[in-house]
């Protein structure tokens, strides 16, 4: 049956006429926690109305009114065994807001549960604290509703109510006593008690305690089977943890005939997924109480129970490591262990977080057994059923099931809702592992090219995985094939050693089960040889403009590696960073002043080069030259110095003598600048046109570098290019 659940803020509050009486509340479990610090039995309240039914016996009502405060409810009738079709919807008015919730359906499952119960009922449904109820039931024509329809509230003692409730009013209660704690149990014979329909197998030769009132868990004091399981226990919330008051359900605890859980049964309760996680313990209690005093059932039928959180609560008593008998699931109670989220999940799943409860669960109470999470099982029916598919079964026929399985395999109902239903593959494969989804996403500390990284002697490997951290037991990072370090099932990076050379790395997750997965190599390249500039840093004059405060120059250089190379830096005069195939750049440097420009070459492990040049940037003033033919001298801002020489004579020519390795002719250009030929140590080695569309001063026109620094001298002569002869000279730069 589809089920939609409505906030109570849906319908505007109704005002019903009534006489109220107040009484104290019911503590929750904190609060009476709060004498001694222990958890302590909870009390709860049950109240129930009697149904209105119709002449013709096929609709019922309980007209909107008044009532004490309670949480959850559910209808019941007389016969346990009665089958209702009828549609069974009820509301309720928050507490708090005075507001009305919407229509809520009660699933009337017709599921029988404990053998000897004295009631059949829907669902228990949780509305939160409430002090309003209406309910209406509507059958078809030819179908007459069972005797003895009654509504079933319960009051679970939860810290959310006010203070003060109603205690007066036309409905019957009935309250529990609060359990008082007894020091010495009193072994008993533990029979094992077959559900609704089922056959009892014959009874073990066990012996448990009757459990002590408000204890987790009767406890068995020699042979009942509690087998260590092959995976970790989770985090179990015990029946003291919230607030199980054992006094509503004194009978001591049966067991398994068989002694083993075959199976695990998944189930929902059907109850609004808006509760909160601190509210989960109150739900449970509301269950429990409904289950044992509205329906006359021993104990509550889950074995277990998980909230949204995901946290874990002990369901029925007699020890969770042990193979206790619920009532969950209708002909295999005697054969599998339930398991039930709080909510309703037809439409969505439940969280991840309680999806991960029931997969570690299901897994550590399989492992008590040796079944396979993600394997398959044959139950043998202890009643005539048929389930949600259609498909039908007699008592004693034997039928295979995967080892955790829906309600819905085994009986005819929703649960555990088509959304949960569709994630049981999930919780299986998480249960039974291994791992999925590893993957190495990066290696870190070093430099990578490509598919490999470079390292000195370590790396961090990063990893991601998809099934929930809490299956992996532990990380094992492989180098070439063997364990050489390990990290917890938390991490998700590790660091390793490596000796030199090439290695092959990858990260293995190993599940709980001892299953594993490994993730797709790396390769990872060890190496302690540096870098070396096999060009050392020099430095040559470029063209370009040049000042009393910057020379153009160009800095070179060539580094190489016997892996790879990552990078070269810049770090003096100024900071820079190059990629591994730049071998120069230009920069500039104050004239008359020594510099030095120092290079560190990277290479993609981590190891570092140095090398450096200093030069000292020379301007040798027109004036220093030697003249032969007719030069003017020019005065102007623009020239460096202020000065300049121009010349429109043919083979005018200026003469500089320095000791250097790189030199640069600067001039001043126009349109109507001529030609000049270069000499350099006696030798013509260039025809420099000085034309310029736009007028440029203190240009390096013309650049000459040697491999290492000598004596030189440089000659410029006039070539009296026709119709624009002038060629105006500003000097010579060298490099001392």
């Amino acid at each position: 049956m589809r089920r939609r659940w409505w906030g109570a803020a849906a319908l505007t509050a109704a005002t019903v006429a009534g006489t109220l009486a107040v009484q104290g509340m019911t503590a929750s479990p904190s609060e009476r926690a709060a004498d001694d610090g222990k958890p302590h039995p909870v009390r709860s309240t049950t109240r129930a109305a009697e149904l209105t039914v119709a002449a013709d016996g096929t609709s019922a009502r309980l007209g909107r009114r008044d009532t004490a405060h309670f949480s959850l409810l559910g209808l019941t009738w007389s016969d346990p065994s009665a089958r209702v079709s009828a549609k069974i919807e009820a509301r309720a008015r928050d507490a708090k807001t005075g507001t009305w919730s919407n229509w809520l359906t009660l699933d009337a499952t017709n599921e029988p549960g404990d053998q000897g119960a004295t009631r059949g009922g829907t669902e228990p449904a949780w509305f939160g604290p409430s002090d309003g109820v209406e309910v209406r039931v509507d059958g078809k024509a030819s179908a007459r509703l069972p005797k003895g329809l009654r509504l079933d509230m319960v009051d679970p003692g939860t810290s959310s109510v006010s203070a003060v409730r109603p205690a007066a009013f036309a409905m019957d209660a009935t309250e529990s006593p609060t359990a008082t704690p007894t020091d010495s149990p009193t072994p008993v014979t533990a029979t094992p008690s077959a559900s609704a329909g089922e056959t009892p197998s014959p009874t073990p030769s066990t012996t448990t305690p009757t459990p002590t009132a408000g204890s987790a868990s009767a406890t068995p004091t020699a042979t009942t089977s509690a087998p260590a399981s092959a995976v970790p226990r989770p985090p179990i919330t015990s029946r003291a943890g919230w607030g199980a008051d054992e006094s509503i359900s004194p009978e001591a605890p049966a067991y398994l005939p068989g002694g083993k859980v075959k199976a695990v049964t998944v189930h929902h309760t059907v109850n609004s997924n808006d509760y909160t996680c601190d509210e989960a313990p109150a739900l449970i209690r509301g269950i429990y109480t409904y289950h044992v005093k509205s329906q006359g059932w021993k104990d509550i039928g889950y074995n277990f129970l998980v909230d949204k959180c995901g946290t874990i609560y002990e369901g029925r008593k007699g020890g969770v490591d042990r193979p206790v008998l619920g009532a969950h699931t209708y002909g295999f109670n005697s054969q599998t262990a339930g398991v039930s989220v709080l909510g309703t999940y037809t439409d969505t799943a439940p969280s991840t977080a309680a999806m991960t409860s029931v997969a570690r669960l299901a897994a550590w109470k399989l492992g008590q057994y040796g079944v396979d999470p993600d394997g398959t099982t044959t139950l043998t029916a202890g009643a005539d059923g048929t389930n949600y598919a259609g498909k039908s079964w007699t008592l004693g026929t034997q039928l295979t099931y995967p080892t955790i399985i829906g309600h819905r395999d085994a009986y005819n109902t929703e649960c555990p809702g088509t959304a949960f239903y569709a994630e049981l593959p999930t919780i299986r494969s998480w249960a039974a592992g291994p791992v999925t989804g590893l993957a190495l996403k990066s290696v870190t500390g070093s430099g990578t090219v490509g598919a490999t990284a470079y390292t000195t002697a370590s790396v961090t490997l990063n990893w991601s995985i998809t099934s929930p951290a809490a299956f992996v037991s532990t990380y094992e990072v492989l180098v070439d094939g063997k364990v050489a370090a390990t990290a917890a099932g938390t991490a998700g990076s590790a660091k390793v050693s490596l000796g030199a050379g090439s290695h092959q790395v990858a990260v293995r997750a190993v599940h709980q089960s001892g299953r594993t997965t490994t993730s797709a190599t790396a390769t990872v390249v060890a190496e302690t040889t540096a870098p070396t500039f096999s060009t050392k840093p020099n430095l040559a004059l470029r063209t370009g403009t040049v000042s009393t405060t910057a020379v153009p120059l160009t800095l070179k250089w060539k580094a190489t590696d016997s892996s790879a190379l990552r990078e070269v830096r810049l770090t003096a005069p100024a900071t820079a960073t190059y990629g591994p195939t730049t071998t120069s750049t230009l920069q500039s440097a104050k004239p008359g002043t020594a510099t030095t420009w120092s290079l560190k070459a990277y290479d993609q492990a981590g190891n570092t080069a140095t090398a450096s040049v200093s030069d000292t940037p020379v301007i040798l003033q027109e004036t220093s030259a030697t003249r032969s033919g007719t030069w003017t001298a020019k005065s102007s801002y623009s020239y460096l110095g202020g000065k300049s020489y121009t010349s429109k004579t043919k083979n005018a020519s200026l003469s500089w003598t320095f000791t250097g390795r790189s030199a640069a002719w600067v001039v001043s250009r126009a349109a109507t600048s001529g030609q000049a030929y270069v000499y350099v140590d006696g030798t013509k080695v260039a025809t420099v046109d000085l034309k310029s569309t736009t007028t440029m001063y203190r240009n390096a026109i013309w650049t000459k570098t040697w491999s290492s620094s000598a004596r030189h001298t440089v000659k410029i002569v006039v070539v009296a290019t026709s119709g624009r002869p002038t060629v105006t000279t500003d000097g010579l730069v060298y490099l001392k």
